[in-house]
């Protein structure tokens, strides 16, 4: 029996949820592990091939052929976006639909080998610190697996897996939320790698992403500045200002950047820079007024330093709208599948790497399931937060990091790439199977989902994105490329 249960909480989530069969349960798993070393394989193809939001072409053809291979109808290029995409299998029109998502992109400046002593690789900079190639991997392991028992059992419903580029500050899923794409969907089903494994559902951060381009006019620094003005003058001034205003916006926000140009070189006044923000707080109506103040404050800098400015909004995701109606479900299928054990190659990589890590918790942590809870409050942002204010959503992180790992960071790519990311990538492909087939046949439970998610929106609610462009920033990446 594959069912591991403990402790009082458990006990009462299994006995007033649907729970897949033990049949049931063992036919879905079963299929995963027969899977399971091609998942591998497609995870570590996106892991040695990283590509960069709205460049992930050789990625999402990979995925969308896992996907056709497997009977799914494709609708490509979806929503404006060339790597967007939309597989579905089922009876359309009859019965529940079950979306999954798909992330793919990597992260730029983060190349890193498979080991676990810090090892850039020549050549390449982008890396998977993220851990998206699992996440895209094992989304389409589990939509397969769903598939698979919709066909076996001949239940009504349909799944889709939802390719979405861009999850990196470019907010792909906001346009795909945009275009309807979701509007047909009873549930949307997610997750996350991770250094431990937790069904726990809670809010993040809502977030404004955008740059700030100055221009000016170029000159000789020595023979002649009085005719330059300095673009990189108006970024730093305006960086100087965006700093002071730290004291005086609520508590909880933050705000970060990088220089993302700041000119060729010293003896030339530059005539173009720029700089990349990020916003973020818990309400999206402080993130906007921030952001507002931002803009006043380039202005600003702009005027003094003889330059010109225009700001490009390249992301804006709202907060995580929780679901404990699915996060029960999704805590039920987490305690079937269970957590991830080392073998002694995986120990002693995982031992190696945690001499590089502030935090070393015992690697015992891999394989427990971190208790139960709906209030969890995130400090993160995600593009998933607009999916789930309309859609009920629910998500799931299951230990695909060496414990104490932080994401976006190299040791995050190196387990990403090898046995132990492939591991809880595999159990977070059973956990959502899981969780689908269990929705698929509990009409009531999809009922309780849907009431909980009306209410916690507020009566009225209307959907205004945070991201007010129309077309996805497809090159918002293409200086950071390979």
């Amino acid at each position: 029996m594959r069912m591991r249960f403990t402790g009082l909480r458990a006990a009462l989530v299994f006995a007033l949820l649907p729970v897949a069969g033990v049949a049931v349960a063992d036919d879905v798993l079963a299929t995963l592990d027969g899977y399971a070393q091609r998942q591998a394989e497609v995870a570590q193809q996106l892991w040695q091939q990283p590509e960069l939001g709205y460049l992930e072409e050789t990625s999402s053809a990979l995925l969308q052929r896992e996907l056709g291979d497997a009977g799914f109808r494709i609708q490509s290029s979806v929503a404006g976006m060339p790597t967007a995409f939309v597989a579905s299998y089922g009876t359309r029109g009859k019965g529940p639909v079950i979306a999954l998502l798909a992330e793919m992109d990597a992260l730029p400046g983060m190349a890193q080998a498979a080991t676990p002593i810090r090892s850039s690789i020549a050549g390449q900079d982008a890396g998977q610190a993220c851990g998206h190639n699992l996440f895209g991997a094992a989304s389409v392991g589990a939509a397969r697996a769903i598939a698979q028992w919709l066909q076996n059992s001949g239940t009504p419903g349909e799944v889709r897996l939802y390719g979405t580029p861009a999850e990196e500050g470019g907010s792909g899923k906001v346009y795909m939320t945009k275009a309807g794409l979701f509007d047909d969907v009873d549930v949307v089903l997610h997750w996350h790698p991770s250094s431990e494994n937790s069904a726990a559902q809670g809010t993040t951060l809502a977030n404004i992403s955008g740059k700030f381009r100055f221009h000016g006019r170029a000159a000789h620094a020595a023979i002649a500045p009085e005719r330059g003005r300095s673009a990189l003058d108006g970024v730093e001034a305006f960086n100087y200002m965006a700093n002071l205003m730290r004291e005086h916006v609520p508590d909880g926000t933050r705000i970060h950047y990088v220089i993302s140009n700041g000119g060729a070189a010293p003896n030339v006044v530059p005539d173009a820079a720029e700089a990349y923000y990020y916003v973020r707080h818990t309400d999206p109506a402080v993130v906007r007024d921030v952001i507002e103040r931002l803009q006043k404050a380039a202005e600003g800098a702009a005027m003094g330093t003889g330059t010109t400015v225009e700001f490009e909004q390249t992301g804006g995701v709202f907060s995580l709208l929780p679901n404990d109606t699915l996060g029960q479900v999704m805590q039920v299928a987490l305690q079937q599948v269970g957590g991830v054990h080392y073998d002694a190659s995986e120990q002693v990589f995982a031992q190696t790497l945690q001499q590089s890590l502030e935090k070393r918790p015992d690697l015992g942590q891999a394989a427990v399931l971190q208790p139960y809870r709906a209030d969890l409050a995130g400090s993160a942002s995600t593009d998933v937060g607009d999916v789930s204010w309309n859609v009920p959503t629910v998500g799931v992180g299951t230990a695909t990091w060496v414990p104490g790992t932080p994401a976006h960071s190299w040791q995050a790519v190196a387990a990403s790439g090898m046995s132990i990311g492939a591991k809880g990538a595999l159990n977070a492909a059973k956990v959502m199977a899981l969780a689908g087939v269990q929705l698929l046949q509990s009409p009531q439970t999809l009922a309780k989902a849907k009431a909980e998610f009306n209410e916690r929106r507020g009566e009225g609610f209307r959907y205004v994105p945070l991201l007010q462009r129309n077309d996805p920033p497809l090159d918002y990446r293409r200086s950071q490329k390979d």
